[in-house]
């Protein structure tokens, strides 16, 4: 049994050895046959001693069953998106934000990679097997894919690396295998997939592991979450690490020096791009010292040592065939062209924005014309040209509308924006509840769009408050078609949960002009409470450095309202939270308030992220890197340079012994 066992370790071992060299290097190590052979015998010695079957096998990799639904997992560090650059100056401004926040002048050293159109997944790795892969869902939480991702076999289940690591990168498909695959579904009589993006994302998605594993798709890395854990400086270190322990990473990387060399590489690659074997819309540019990535920090969303430039998008020509004016729930009106349907960077486009009234008029818009159109950062349609010499003598020129299109009030004009500034406006009272149980707002699950729609046309709702009376018309709701029983709990439990969010979601749920998601949060964290708010003068607001002028006279108006009074009075009748309940960064008593922290070695009571969670509700700021600013370094077992460093400065430490000495006192 102990040489079978090994026999087995042997084969899988030399399958991955191969797997790596054809689906990774390229570079096919051993004939067809002969990788046949290797497989044949492992599958009859698995099959002969099903004890010694590991799920993390070549063998197994593509033999999961089918799932019901994707689980959840959320994600220990947040996945960000990227901020995004157009031209070159913007380029230089990003550039010019990193020199100031390091206060220096010299050139920085930047890596740029290819910003490759997939699907972004995050995996992680114990004790040198792969535990699970995640998709990037709202950043906070993503879905279990793992089943699926094991079916690509450029990704490998097992390393040679015994520490935890998470990476993450893009699954994609390859240019050359959408083709064949749309060749085969032209041939079948089945819808053709649109694109690459589209086409990798649906078949990681896909339910069925055998139906992704026929996608042929492939996953290219570029980030390594924990670098700090691997004292790595610098993230083409990280990347090298990744290349040596068999992940694919791609290779048009190129660590640059200075701003003008990003420059020069985004131009050559705006032109290779077409000759590459995936679909790329942009090149991904990072300060290549890991050890300033702390010091640059985060906003909200995105990280600020990085930025995605993005391609210029293809322009299509088609016809302009009418015009339509949409409300949104703060009133604004949008021209929306009507398009004869053509197809955009992958996608069927019928419809795209025209901005405003001054958009119209500097495109001399007629009905009829032939316009170029191009997704505007790959996502948006919009007009980019008209074809003027191409258009018909009675075309009938574009012009504004001066009515609302749904209540027929007269418009008001702000700068170049037009609103409908009734109250009693159907639409805009419809865009309103969509907004406020969106998932940004209060996340009231179950209540989609379609369905404040049907809801508002039936007259169950017209405000934010009526959701809470929904539970008092369950026998309304029952003849509505479509909604069983389970639902209907369902969704009555998630409007009763609701109640509970914090303060900055409900401030945000309401829509008030100018203000949206960070500056509700901004708020919420200075005043606390929503009454503390209302009360706030104008000079309370401007004081804080987030809110300008045009915010604080907005939040003053919103609140100065008789409607907007009587709205919130009534969601305080139904018991809706108006506190911030969420963490003030350093506002507690704790010893860590204010402090700034650098975490290095294990630690028998935490792993790594959950006390640099820990620290930060404590109110301190964690860093990665020790300097003289670094209140205290707290090391555990295997503590590495950063101890070392710190004794060096005469830095104060703390040990695992002391840490919990100290949380015990603060009764944590």
């Amino acid at each position: 049994m102990k040489d079978i066992k090994a026999r087995i370790l042997t084969l899988r071992s030399l399958i991955e050895k191969h797997n790596h060299a054809y689906y990774v290097l390229d570079n096919p190590s051993i004939s067809d046959a002969e990788y046949d052979a290797l497989m044949v015998e492992l599958i009859g010695l698995e099959k002969e001693h099903p004890a010694l079957i590991d799920p993390l096998s070549p063998t197994q990799r593509v033999n999961g069953k089918a799932l019901e639904a994707f689980g959840k997992i959320t994600h220990q560090r947040m996945m960000l998106s990227l901020a995004n650059a157009f031209n070159e100056d913007d380029l230089i401004a990003f550039d010019q934000r990193i020199k100031n926040g390091l206060k220096t002048q010299d050139p920085i050293e930047y890596m740029c990679e290819m910003k490759i159109d997939g699907l972004a997944i995050s995996i992680e790795y114990q004790q040198g097997r792969f535990r699970y892969a995640a998709t990037r869902g709202d950043g906070s939480v993503g879905e279990d894919v793992s089943q699926n991702v094991l079916t690509i076999p450029s990704i490998p289940s097992v390393v040679n690396e015994l520490r935890t690591f998470e990476i993450r990168g893009e699954v994609f498909m390859a240019k050359e295998t959408l083709v064949d695959i749309n060749q085969k579904r032209l041939e079948n009589n089945e819808p053709l997939l649109a694109n690459t993006r589209n086409a990798a994302a649906g078949s990681l998605r896909q339910l069925d592991p055998m139906i992704t594993a026929k996608r042929k798709l492939d996953g290219y890395f570029y980030y390594w979450v924990n670098s700090h854990d691997f004292q790595f400086n610098y993230h083409d270190q990280a990347l090298k690490r990744l290349d040596d322990l068999g992940f694919k990473t791609n290779h048009e990387r190129k660590v640059v020096h200075g701003i003008e060399e990003v420059i020069a590489y985004v131009k050559q690659y705006q032109t290779l791009r077409k000759s590459l074997p995936y679909d790329t819309d942009g090149v991904v540019i990072k300060v290549n010292d890991l050890t300033l990535h702390e010091t640059l920090g985060y906003t909200s969303k995105t990280p600020r040592w990085a930025i995605a430039f993005k391609f210029p998008p293809d322009l299509v020509e088609t016809v302009l065939e009418e015009v339509v004016f949409t409300v949104g729930r703060t009133g604004k009106i949008t021209p929306n062209a009507v398009l004869k349907p053509v197809r955009v960077s992958g996608s069927l486009i019928s419809r795209a924005t025209l901005h405003n009234e001054d958009f119209i008029l500097s495109k001399d818009l007629h009905i009829g014309d032939y316009v170029d159109i191009r997704k505007a950062g790959e996502v948006i349609p919009e007009v980019v040209s008209v074809h003027g010499s191409k258009r018909m003598p009675n075309a009938k020129k574009v012009t504004m509308i001066t009515h609302c299109p749904e209540c027929k009030s007269v418009l008001v004009k702000i700068d170049a924006i037009h609103y409908c500034v009734s109250e009693t406006c159907p639409t805009k009272q419809e865009e309103k509840l969509i907004h406020f149980v969106s998932k940004d707002a209060m996340d009231i699950q179950g209540l989609g769009e379609s369905n404040i729609r049907l809801f508002f046309q039936h007259q169950l709702i017209t405000k934010p408050s009526d959701l809470y009376t929904l539970k008092d018309k369950k026998e309304m709701l029952d003849s509505l078609e479509g909604f069983a029983e389970k639902s209907i709990v369902q969704m009555l439990t998630a409007i009763e949960r609701s109640k509970t969010q914090s303060l900055e979601r409900l401030l945000f749920g309401l829509g008030i002009k100018e203000i949206g998601e960070k500056t509700a949060k901004t708020l919420a964290k200075k005043f606390l409470n929503l009454q503390a708010l209302m009360q706030a003068s104008e000079e309370d607001l401007l004081s804080i450095p987030e809110i300008g002028p045009v915010a604080a006279a907005a939040l003053i108006h919103y609140f100065s309202q008789p409607s907007s009074q009587r709205l919130i009075l009534a969601l305080q009748a139904h018991g809706l939270n108006t506190i911030y309940t969420g963490k003030v960064s350093g506002d507690s008593d704790s010893f860590f308030s204010f402090k700034k922290v650098v975490i290095t070695g294990s630690f028998e009571a935490f792993d790594r992220d959950q006390l640099t969670h820990l620290l930060e509700e404590k109110g301190a700021k964690v860093s990665s890197s020790v300097s003289s600013a670094t209140s205290y370094v707290l090391y555990g077992t295997d503590a590495g340079s950063k101890l070392t460093k710190a004794q060096q400065l005469g830095i104060s430490t703390l040990n695992e012994t002391q840490l919990l000495e100290i949380l015990d006192k603060e009764k944590v």
